[in-house]
């Protein structure tokens, strides 16, 4: 979830918004082939990444990034209560240099 935040945050929204998805996507992948998240994921994904993605089709960094740190407080709250407390999301110090973050037509 770190390139949609420095995607975001750098202006490029169209990135931020494919990656969202591909989030979304796996996540949704997930509960499928693992029943016992089902509830979960699906509800992570109504209550948080759903206002996310509104918040990129909007580009609006302020909702984006409230929204962003719910995320991932919710994320790492669940892996706990799943037994994977060794996963534990933040965002990194130095954004990737992978991706052009800047703003792209």
């Amino acid at each position: 979830m770190s390139i949609q935040n420095r995607a975001a945050k750098g202006g490029n929204w169209k990135l931020a918004e494919h990656e969202q998805k591909v989030t979304i996507t796996i996540l949704k992948a997930g509960g499928t082939l693992r029943p016992k998240y089902h509830q979960d994921i699906s509800s992570f994904i109504q209550s948080h990444l759903h206002p996310l993605s509104e918040s990129i089709k909007a580009k609006d960094w302020e909702t984006f990034e409230h929204c962003y740190k719910s995320a991932v407080d919710e994320a790492n709250k669940l892996h706990e209560k799943y037994g994977y407390g060794f996963i534990h999301y933040k965002l990194s110090k130095n954004p990737p240099d992978y991706y052009d973050l800047n703003p792209r037509d």
